[in-house]
């Protein structure tokens, strides 16, 4: 029981950490320290989308879920739980590759905006 409660534990823990790789960039304008703790998640986003790794999050959570008798799941985070909400189709390299890029876009432009605000204030 208290391993199905960590598992699932790990699971809001893993989507908090997707949600904030891809768009915590955007807490960035009203709190621009928060840089430095998302530059280096965004990056570790990019970088396991790119290199087609498994989070270090999955094979735990898989592991908690074995330790009751539950079936972990094959394949990482995002192929398991938000891939069948966002794409019918399984993931794929190719849908890994964009979702890299998508998160490295969406960070780019949040960031932009940042630095060109900043900019801007300065100058005032």
């Amino acid at each position: 029981m208290l391993y199905g409660f960590l598992a699932d534990v790990v699971l809001v823990i893993h989507l908090g950490f997707v949600l904030f790789v891809v768009a915590g960039a955007l807490l960035l304008l009203r709190w621009p320290r928060t840089a430095w703790v998302h530059l280096p998640a965004a990056l570790w986003g990019v970088l396991v989308e790119w290199s087609g790794s498994v989070c270090p999050l999955t094979p735990l959570e898989n592991w908690l879920r074995r330790q009751v008798g539950a079936a972990g799941y094959s394949g990482g985070f995002v192929e398991h739980y938000l891939l069948p909400v966002l794409y019918p189709a399984s993931l794929t390299r190719t849908v890994q590759i964009l979702l890299g890029a998508t998160v490295l876009v969406v960070n780019v432009i949040a960031y932009a905006l940042v630095f060109a605000r900043t900019a801007a204030s300065r100058r005032s």
